[in-house]
């Protein structure tokens, strides 16, 4: 079916315009540099793309413009040319959500509770879902819900630049009592993923076997058979992690929004731990190789 666009321009007096109700930030009031630049700019050149509202009761909400709005708002203007959507809420947000995005606007925690709320707290669709309608991977939101597990201390490392997505990510299965400390060291001596990684290993006190008695002739044998073992788990991980969000969609539709918060959330929690056993075989598969290369550098 061809897409006809029903929406209309016209000036709209700003007293009848308000924020969104659903915005994907709750920084829209913080000031910036840039804000000064796009009143200048609006004062000397006008509004040159009008703003993005939809109509509801007693007046219109914002869906895309909120930092041109207040620019206006600022400038005394009276009127304000605004494109006028009928639109619903999911529409709303996904509008909002996406063109942040692409602005690069809203920093990692930002984005991971706009995803949770789209996935969770409303209800609007899956993991896959959310991804294909933002242009991202399915790990890429899985990833920034999985932020939301730090404490809220790294939060704000994770939000001021001071720690970023790949070393936050390495840390979300420490518990949030030892994370403190870990992150310290991490910035302190910008540790790389990789060190991280062998930081967890022996935070968590791994044990492994002793493949000691193990001949190298038959090394090669055993790792040959473990790497088909651990491709074999990941496959199955991936299988699982499909049922998963075919579980999510599912309970979308078959169950009412205010009853299905606690089950898609249960869901969510496993599709998160099921991402962190794929990362595992990853993790057990090279480091099963860095073991039989040093055992055998030694004996060389």
């Amino acid at each position: 079916m061809e897409f006809v666009d029903t929406s209309i321009i016209e000036q709209i007096e700003i007293k009848m315009i308000r924020p969104s109700s659903f915005a994907v930030r709750d920084k829209f009031q913080k000031y910036c540099e840039d804000d000064e630049s796009l009143i200048i700019s609006i004062r000397e050149h006008g509004l040159i793309q009008p703003i993005l509202i939809r109509p509801l009761s007693h007046g219109f909400e914002i869906v895309a413009g909120h930092r041109r709005y207040q620019a206006c708002k600022s400038l005394r203007w009276r009127f304000i040319p605004c494109k006028i959507c009928e639109m619903t809420n999911k529409q709303a947000f996904e509008i909002q959500l996406s063109e942040n995005i692409q602005r690069k606007s809203m920093d990692p925690i930002e984005e991971a509770e706009a995803f949770r709320r789209y996935v969770i707290d409303f209800g609007w669709g899956g993991v896959s879902d959310l991804a294909k309608k933002i242009g991202k991977s399915e790990e890429y939101v899985s990833h920034r819900i999985q932020l939301l597990k730090l404490s809220e201390e790294t939060q704000k490392k994770i939000a001021s630049n001071m720690l970023n997505v790949s070393k936050a990510i390495e840390i979300s299965t420490i518990p949030i009592e030892r994370q403190s400390q870990i992150v310290g060291e991490i910035i302190k001596n910008d540790l790389s993923v990789k060190k991280i990684r062998e930081l967890k290993m022996i935070l968590r006190d791994h044990s492994t076997e002793d493949y000691t008695n193990i001949g190298f002739a038959n090394a090669n044998n055993y790792l040959s058979k473990s790497l088909k073992i651990t491709k074999k788990a990941s496959l199955s991980l991936k299988v699982t992690l499909a049922r998963i969000d075919n579980l999510i969609e599912e309970s979308q539709i078959s169950i009412e929004p205010e009853q299905r918060t606690e089950i898609i959330n249960f869901l969510m929690e496993l599709r998160i731990r099921i991402h962190e056993l794929i990362d595992d075989t990853i993790k057990f598969k090279k480091y099963n190789k860095k073991i039989f290369r040093g055992k055998k550098d030694t004996l060389n």
